[in-house]
Order: structure tokens, then C-alpha cells, then sequence
């Protein structure tokens, strides 16, 4: 198959799934791709600059079999455009996030118009897959209350369908390359997410200081993407905790590798995540999870392992870190285990789903 991925915010974790699955696939992957900035303006207006992009691939590579579109592509707006000059072409819409469950912070503040371009590529779409199984049930629960927002003509009656085509299809990892090496002493509890407000850096730095003024001995490592302007935020939470923290820089690929193999624990606060891509590489790498008992993490940890790895407050989250700290080489047996539970979102496996998945569509 003649596979185009129009991918309209093309940074970050988008680039990444994009390029993987094009790595990975059996199938001939053509990517169509706008720079990863102006969000909103993407999702708007993106469809036209992409529309323009996959005529002139189609030219060079031949006309596509299916469309994959990520979810940051009006997929409406994008089938319009393209009917015209190349007639109606499966498309697939794979949901990394959606606007009408995204938390209402900062710059990934929800807005209806947003919203709505969801739906409406929900229902263009030919096959729909979410990254996870929270992903999807969040977002077909609240779409009734969010069509109810409408004046009238409200489109319920495409409910139905929109949950038919939806299934679930997994992010897809480099895994290769990580694993764990010689753990650090005192161990080392990696934090390896953004530093947007939704991931809740703050939440972190509480909790850390609270372990550590119980003499419990540790070091950090904070090593997720940041930007200038976030700096000011939490430079003096982080400069207070003083030579606990050993790492604080967002790495390359090589010393990033070599900070996840070291790490005893991996944890995170946030207050959204649809797949969480950070902690299946520090699983991978041997670290012990310690998550909230909330948003798609259940989803990663066994039911034998939930009171040791899952969270409710941030006190529960201090007493299964000091726990875990208490001791160090059940901890690291743990882990050890656990990297292996992450197999399945290697990407060779995730990519044969993917395939299977779009030499399925039915677009009768």
C-alpha cells in the first residue's frame, strides 16, 4: 500500500510517532508535514496547506491508498479540499489528544471551535483509532454533553458510528537502545516529562522535598522538554532542593538513554495523559513506576502491583515513594520484572497493527 501521513503539528512526540511508523511499516509511508507551532492554527487551517502538500506527492509517489491524518488535521476539511483534484481517498484518523477532555490549563486552554473540529474529523473519517482505552471511553462519554452545547440539530444521531469505527491502537515506541544499566546510589528518581502545566512539575517538587526531609537518600534527574519561558515557574523550587537534583537539562538521545538505565524510579504527576510515552521508556529501562491512580496509567500497571505503583494524593505518592526508597533492591527486582510488560508498545510490534489496521478499512 501507498501510505500518506498528514501530519500537521510535526514536533515532539507527533514526529516521533510519525517517522516511527513510517520506519516500521511494510507498507510504502509518504509523510506530508507542517512545523510542530501555532497549534490552533493548525488544527483550523492546516488542511489546506496539507491538502496542497499530499497533490504534490501524489505527483511524485502516485496517488495514496488510505490517508492517515493525526489529530491535529481538520480530516473534514482536509477530504473537501482533496476530492476535487484526487477523488475520494480512504482516511484513517489516529487521536493522539482531543480538545474536548483537555484539561483547561495554559496554552492547552479547551475551546469549543477546537472541539468541534474533532468531531466533525470523528465523523469524516473512514477508521478511527485512540491511543489508549481511557483515551477513547473519555472522550465518547463527554461527547453527548458536548454536542448538548449546540443550539440545535445537535448530531447524536452519529454517535453510534463514531464508537463503531473506534478502536484502540497504542502509541508506538523506540524501544530499542533502552535498558537498564548500573542503578545510581543513592537511586536516582527520574521526572522525564514536558514542563507544561499539565504535567505538573510542581506537584513533583512537593513531593520530593517531603521524602527528603524524611532522611530518605536520593538524587533526581529532570529531563523533560522545557521551554525559556517556563524556566521562571520552578528555578527557585529546584534551586531549594539543592544537590538532590543531579540532572536538570532536556538530553540528547544518547545521555538521555544513559540517565533512564540508571534510574531506580520513575514517576509522574500529571493531570493529563492519554498515553505517556516518558514512562513506557523509563518501564523499559527497569525504573519503578509510581503514577496517579487516574488518566490512562492504570492502564500500565498489573493489579498485583497497583498499591505499590498507583497513587491518590500526593501524600499517597510520598508514602509509595518513601517506600519505595526504604527498599532499594526489592525495588530494582521489581522493575527488572516490569520492562517487560512494555514489549508491546515496541514499535515492530505496534506497526504490524498498524498495517493490519489499514488494509482493513471499508470504505463501501
Amino acid at each position: 500500500m501507498r501510505i500518506f501521513i498528514a501530519s500537521s503539528y510535526h514536533s515532539g512526540s507527533h514526529r516521533a510517532w510519525a517517522e516511527g511508523y513510517a520506519g516500521h511499516s511494510e507498507h510504502q509511508v509518504h509523510l506530508i508535514t507542517l512545523p510542530g507551532s501555532f497549534w490552533q492554527w493548525r488544527l483550523t487551517g492546516g488542511f489546506v496547506e496539507l491538502a496542497t502538500g499530499i497533490e504534490e506527492a501524489a505527483v511524485l509517489h502516485g496517488r495514496p491508498d488510505v490517508i492517515l491524518a493525526t489529530s491535529l488535521v481538520d480530516v473534514a476539511g482536509l477530504r473537501g479540499m482533496l476530492s476535487s483534484r484526487l477523488g475520494s481517498i480512504p482516511t484513517a484518523l489516529y487521536v493522539h489528544e482531543n480538545q474536548i477532555t483537555y484539561p483547561a490549563v495554559s496554552r492547552s486552554r479547551t475551546e469549543r471551535n477546537y472541539g468541534l473540529i474533532n468531531w466533525t474529523s470523528l465523523i469524516a473519517a473512514d477508521a478511527v483509532a485512540f491511543n489508549s482505552v481511557f483515551h477513547r471511553s473519555a472522550l465518547l462519554e463527554a461527547l453527548p454533553a458536548f454536542l448538548n452545547e449546540f443550539p440545535d440539530k445537535r448530531q447524536h444521531r452519529y454517535l453510534n458510528a463514531v464508537e463503531k469505527k473506534a478502536i484502540v491502537l497504542p502509541v508506538g515506541c523506540e524501544l530499542e537502545g533502552i535498558a537498564p544499566s548500573r542503578k545510581d546510589d543513592p537511586p536516582l528518581v527520574l521526572w522525564n516529562h514536558r514542563w507544561d502545566p499539565d504535567k505538573d512539575l510542581a506537584s513533583f517538587i512537593r513531593v520530593v522535598r517531603r521524602v527528603a526531609s524524611e532522611g530518605v537518600q536520593f538524587r533526581i534527574a529532570l529531563t523533560g522538554e522545557r521551554f525559556v519561558k517556563q524556566r521562571p515557574d520552578h528555578d527557585e523550587a529546584i534551586a531549594a532542593l539543592g544537590e538532590l537534583v543531579i540532572v536538570d537539562d532536556y538530553l540528547d538521545r544518547d545521555q538521555y538513554l544513559d540517565v533512564l538505565g540508571r534510574s531506580t524510579v520513575i514517576m509522574s504527576t500529571a493531570l493529563q495523559e492519554f498515553f505517556g510515552v516518558s514512562v513506557v521508556e523509563g518501564m523499559a529501562a527497569g525504573a519503578f513506576p509510581i503514577l496517579p491512580d487516574r488518566l490512562v496509567y492504570p492502564e500500565r500497571i498489573p493489579d498485583e502491583f497497583a498499591d505499590r505503583m498507583l497513587y491518590r494524593s500526593e501524600d499517597d505518592a510520598i508514602g509509595l515513594l518513601s517506600a519505595a526508597l526504604d527498599s532499594v533492591p526489592n525495588t530494582q527486582e521489581i522493575g527488572a520484572v516490569m520492562r517487560f510488560s512494555v514489549d508491546q508498545y515496541a514499535w515492530p510490534v505496534v506497526a504490524a497493527a498498524y498495517d493490519s489496521w489499514l488494509e482493513s478499512i471499508d470504505t463501501s
